[in-house]
């Protein structure tokens, strides 16, 4: 499960479909109705928010909102309700390495989506996060954390 803190925008096609099921799987986790995943690093800040589910909920709509964008059709009514919330933050740490990861995936993936990237440096994150100072996050298990 690989729930980016970069903005959607950034995603090939593949990676934008498999982002609104990871995340619908997300939502499926924090709602009780899997066995699975349940203690996956990723769903740590979700889970730390003190409204989970609309959290999951206002992140799944900004992925909706770019395959909207994008021509595709994702059902919207798999949202579910979202209020007004207190943003997620994210360190600069975290979203650098995203930023290399990602980049890795498209080198292989999808060259012309990677090329339309080039050269830059510092890439917005998803809607629901709030940039700050600080080290890669210590659930991403590439570094060695939870």
């Amino acid at each position: 499960m690989r729930l980016w803190s970069l903005h959607p925008r950034y995603l090939d096609p593949q990676g934008l479909v498999a982002l609104w099921r990871e995340a619908l799987l997300a939502k499926a986790v924090l709602r009780g109705e899997t066995r699975g995943y349940t203690q996956h690093p990723q769903l740590q800040r979700f889970k730390e928010h003190p409204f989970p589910r609309s959290a999951i909920n206002s992140y799944l709509a900004s992925v909706h909102a770019e395959a909207t964008s994008r021509g595709y059709s994702f059902d919207k009514t798999k949202i579910g309700s979202s209020r007004s919330l207190q943003i997620i933050p994210v360190s600069t740490g975290q979203l650098a390495f995203e930023w290399q990861h990602l980049q890795n995936k498209l080198s292989v993936r999808s060259p012309v989506v990677l090329a339309k990237w080039q050269g830059l440096l510092t890439p917005e994150c998803h809607p629901l996060f709030q940039q700050q100072p600080g080290p890669v996050a210590m659930w991403e298990r590439a570094i060695g954390g939870a």
